[in-house]
């Protein structure tokens, strides 16, 4: 089947064929062969592969040993998850087997603050296996802490401990976060780096 000419080329050097998935224009040059499309052989040039996806080429994501930032970041997301698994496990226990005031405000309360630490604990997960995407989930954890950590700064008991070290572990994992060997490590491109 001929096809159209592109503009440049006169019929001669253009040759139109159609494969069964796309059409190929292959531009020829009796003394060099075939450029553009096909090796000489009939097969794919040095650039083409007969993969559908080939495999990304290693980044700095995974090159050596996971940095320290990186998981220390981790050791304090998935702490805060398993805070909020215990307190949750708490609060629907007592409100299941104990008589609080309200049952169902309980058992709403530590079932909420369960399914809130999957946040973190997927977040930790990442982070430990370097995956760019566990940042972002693990900086709303820390940003979403804060103002907890203020609520209970402000209450006239022992919560006023829990409010001083919730504060002071969402602050070094902020910290640790947005460090700059924490994001190369994880494959994160900023603004000012160079593009490769």
């Amino acid at each position: 089947m001929q096809g159209s000419v592109p503009s440049g080329l006169d019929p001669a050097q253009a040759e139109v064929g159609v494969g069964r998935e796309s059409t190929q224009i292959l531009r020829t040059d009796p003394a060099r062969g075939p450029a553009f499309g096909a090796a000489a052989d009939g097969g794919y040039s040095a650039k083409v592969t007969s993969e559908q996806n080939p495999a990304p080429e290693p980044s700095d994501a995974e090159d050596g040993p996971r940095p320290g930032r990186l998981t220390a970041a981790a050791a304090l997301a998935g702490l805060e998850g398993l805070a909020l698994v215990v307190g949750g496990a708490y609060m629907l226990v007592a409100g299941l087997a104990g008589h609080p005031d309200n049952p169902e405000q309980a058992v709403t309360g530590g079932v909420t603050l369960i399914v809130l630490a999957l946040l973190p604990l997927f977040a930790a997960r990442g982070l430990l296996a370097r995956k760019s995407w566990s940042r972002g989930p693990a900086i709303i954890t820390q940003i979403m802490a804060l103002p907890v950590a203020y609520t209970l700064l402000q209450a006239d008991s022992m919560a006023i401990g829990a409010g001083i070290a919730l504060a002071a572990v969402s602050i070094a994992s902020l910290v640790l976060l947005v460090n700059r060997e924490t994001t190369r490590a994880l494959g994160i491109r900023t603004p000012g780096s160079s593009s490769q």
